[in-house]
């Protein structure tokens, strides 16, 4: 769940001195007011003191979780890579740790840029990554979201106009262009389904606006299901690292210790006991996530193939509350309080009123326990859904579909 604030923007302190920004000269402080369509350039997500996200008794979008698909089942053309860097990085002996992180830095380096978003009186600033050799980076959606103009600062200094090609909100992605330079760096994109928790990454971005800056952590956990809260989006599958990530980190470089791009830096938590950032507790895209969403916002500007599975139905925690006011026979679960029409669970026969109790060998306790159970899953897949309806309790076979982009 997003800081209450979230969905006002961070501004950074080091954008140009003209109305609506800061000047340069001013220390880093957040501005949590919205002004004039300001944009959000830091993502925060709420935590409580264990890694739970609390949705209460409002509707939850149980169809916005899935597997993420791989790249080959969509047919669109793939990435064109940039030419092979120069930047050697030495194998790994043990002792020789710096000299390789120090390789890594000036290999991928020059393929993170700044960001630079402004709308009428507000302005923003947040990282994004070079994808491609035709001048495609890839950022986050809410760094770009409502930018009326977009300058983009490659790591030597020069600024170039941008435009957006095509955005993903259901998956916080976007893809903006600029035209290209010669010699552009660009990066390469990994397989983030080979991560291990423990390796060591580097997190490269514009922290407040401070650009080119590095820091450095481990993968601490992996497949995560992040909410960022009301109007974001949740995110499957999500890597937790303890790279410090910052406002201004949000659309760069989360890399392994080979140089390749393994996720986008997206969300820092926030420790609600004392309403500051939780050091070490951040959150980025999987970099499979991007191989799959990119190539299809190039060639068409659109998603058309979200690779989440939809099983197509709102929900909402049974509580106290919910069990006296529908008279309900189960004190646990995710109660249906809307079926998308002709989706997954309205095709296998399930009804509003209908409280879901198990998704295959996973017991459903709430909303949440829900988007886990489905989070691993593919569009396709059949899977065994238990409910109670009324005092009877009942076992479907559903065969969950497609998320649409933008559910």
């Amino acid at each position: 769940m997003l800081h209450p604030d979230a969905n006002n923007e961070i501004t950074s302190p080091y954008t140009l001195d003209t109305p609506g920004s800061f000047p340069a000269s001013q220390p880093p402080t957040p501005n949590n007011k919205r002004g004039g369509g300001g944009l959000r350039t830091g993502a925060i997500l709420l935590l409580a003191l264990v890694l739970a996200f609390v949705f209460g008794t409002g509707l939850f979008a149980g169809w916005q979780f899935g597997h993420t698909s791989t790249l080959s089942q969509v047919a669109v053309a793939p990435l064109q890579p940039g030419t092979a860097s120069q930047v050697t990085i030495p194998a790994s002996t043990g002792n020789n740790a710096d000299a390789v992180r120090e390789a890594v830095i000036a290999k991928v380096s020059p393929a993170v840029v700044q960001v630079n978003v402004r709308s009428g009186r507000s302005a923003g600033i947040g990282s994004g990554v070079i994808i491609d050799k035709r001048g495609y980076i890839v950022t986050n959606n809410h760094v770009v979201s409502g930018a009326q103009n977009i300058q983009v600062v490659l790591s030597n200094g020069t600024s170039l106009p941008a435009q957006v090609t095509g955005t993903d909100a259901t998956d916080d992605l976007a893809v903006i262009k600029i035209n290209p330079p010669a010699n552009m760096a660009v990066i390469t994109i990994g397989d983030s389904s080979q991560l291990k928790v423990g390796q060591a990454v580097l997190a490269v971005g514009n922290p407040l606006g401070i650009t080119q800056t590095v820091t450095d952590g481990i993968i601490s956990a992996l497949n995560r299901t992040v909410d960022e809260g009301q109007g974001g989006a949740v995110l499957p599958g999500a890597i937790q690292t303890s790279a410090p990530i910052n406002p201004g980190n949000s659309g760069g470089a989360l890399v392994d210790m080979q140089g390749n791009l393994i996720g986008i830096p997206t969300l820092t938590a926030i420790d609600p006991e004392f309403n500051t950032p939780a050091n070490g507790v951040g959150f980025a895209i999987p970099s499979n996530r991007v191989k799959l969403i990119a190539p299809q916002i190039i060639v068409t500007g659109t998603v058309a193939h979200t690779g989440r599975a939809a099983l197509g139905v709102s929900v909402t925690d049974v509580n106290q509350n919910i069990v006296a006011m529908d008279n309900l026979s189960v004190d646990h679960g995710a109660l249906i309080a809307q079926l998308l029409p002709n989706g997954a669970a309205a095709r296998a026969g399930l009804q509003v009123g209908d409280v879901i109790v198990q998704v295959g060998n996973q017991a459903v306790n709430d909303a949440s326990s829900l988007g886990d159970a489905l989070a691993n899953k593919n569009p396709g897949d059949s899977v065994t859904v238990k409910v109670v309806r009324g005092n009877q309790q009942l076992t479907v076979n559903v065969t969950l579909g497609e998320l649409q982009a933008g559910q």
